[in-house]
Parts: C-alpha cells; sequence; structure tokens
C-alpha cells in the first residue's frame, strides 16, 4: 500500500512514496522522476507494480522543487543535495536490503551522479536523456560510467538519442517508443525486473534475454 511521507532536505521538503513487498525486502529500490514531470509517470508506475511482488521496496521521490509546485527544474547541485538528504534517511530507516537507485530522465542522471556517494550496489536508468535534442555534441555519457552495473531502457525513437552500452552498462532498446516510454510501460518494466531477478536483486526468474546483441553492445527488446 502507498505511503507518502515527507522528508526535510537542504533544498526544502521531498515527498517519499513507500511501496513495500509483502515479505522481507531483497532490496531497495530509490527512483527519481524527470524535469517537469512527476512519479506517476507511466514507467516508473509500471516499474512499481512489478518490483513489488519480486520482493523489492520500491521507494518514488518527489524532490524538493515540485513539492513547492514548480515545473522548472532545480540546478544539478541542488537536486543531487536533496536527493543524498533523501537517501541518507532511507538508509537510517532501511539499512539492510541492498540498495539501488535510478529514475527516468532527470531522475536518472541524479541517480547516477550520486550512486557512490549514497552507497549503491547498481543503477536504473530509464530514457536516460544522452544528449539535448538536436545536440549530440552535448553528450553526458559520462553520467553513466559509474563502474556500477547499471541498466539503461530508451526507446529507439528518443530525440535524446540512446547511450551505448559498455563494461559495466547494459542498455535494452526498446522499438517504437520515445521519451516518456509510454508505449508499452509493462513490457519496460518488465525488462528492469528481469534484470534485477538475474542479478539476485529480485524474486523470481528472469524472463528470455531477448534478441542478441549486436555490434555496439546494445539489445533490442520488444
Amino acid at each position: 500500500m502507498r505511503h507518502r511521507v515527507q522528508v526535510e532536505t537542504p533544498r526544502g521538503p521531498a515527498w517519499l512514496d513507500s511501496d513495500p513487498p509483502a515479505g522481507p525486502a531483497t532490496s531497495l529500490l530509490v527512483l527519481g522522476h524527470g524535469a517537469g514531470g512527476g512519479v506517476d509517470a507511466l514507467d516508473l508506475v509500471a516499474l512499481r507494480e512489478a518490483a513489488v511482488p519480486a520482493g523489492i521496496l520500491v521507494v518514488r521521490v518527489t524532490q524538493p522543487y515540485r513539492v513547492a509546485g514548480r515545473r522548472a527544474p532545480a540546478p544539478a547541485g541542488h537536486l543531487d543535495e536533496a536527493w543524498r538528504a533523501v537517501l541518507a534517511e532511507l538508509r537510517r530507516l532501511h539499512p539492510t536490503p541492498t540498495l539501488l537507485v535510478g529514475g527516468r530522465s532527470s531522475g536518472a542522471r541524479v541517480a547516477c551522479r550520486t550512486a557512490h556517494a549514497v552507497g549503491a550496489s547498481g543503477v536504473v536508468a530509464l530514457a536516460f536523456p544522452l544528449h539535448p535534442p538536436g545536440r549530440p555534441e552535448r553528450s553526458r555519457a559520462a553520467e553513466l560510467d559509474t563502474g556500477l552495473p547499471t541498466l539503461v531502457v530508451n526507446g529507439d525513437r528518443d530525440p535524446f538519442g540512446v547511450p551505448e552500452a559498455g563494461p559495466s552498462v547494459r542498455v535494452v532498446v526498446r522499438p517504437g517508443e520515445r521519451h516518456d516510454l509510454r508505449v508499452d510501460p509493462t513490457g519496460t518494466a518488465a525488462v528492469v525486473v528481469d534484470w534485477l531477478c538475474a542479478r539476485g536483486w529480485a524474486h523470481g526468474r528472469p524472463g528470455p534475454p531477448g534478441p542478441d546483441r549486436g555490434d555496439d553492445g546494445r539489445v533490442v527488446r520488444p
């Protein structure tokens, strides 16, 4: 059952929407929202619906600027500072489960930038915005280079681009999806939970791996 609490951060109050599994949690998955959106984005909700039955405690974080009613995102440093404060409180409340961080778009960037600082074991990046639309020279690929196991799920029609896979970064490309990943959010969630299961961070058996990797290391999943 969804449970919302307010947590104070140096940048103002944040909201935490927590959805616990029926039994002991295998891991704690903390998710952030996109720049102008919220935690009820279709892909985040679908991931919650799929992850909780797999034994994961899912917490979706609403950044202080959205709690204050603003749509324009705060500067990156402010986002990261608030996120670190939220994660410190969550680790105080839930010290045992493996910590995983992630989110969609801007939330995925925050999770990547702070993953080591908060002690995360892995990262889930939905619709990672590789570059501003039409500006491929302004790549944010370095943010994904955390050295931690990272899953990126992007649509092949995303105007923000699709990252390349790397030694610790698995990239799954979903045909027909754009940046909002709203065509098949249930399928997107299944990709994530399969990966979490394969790494031992969730209960259950992973689904089929999908087609083989291409030469660029990416995986296309229907």
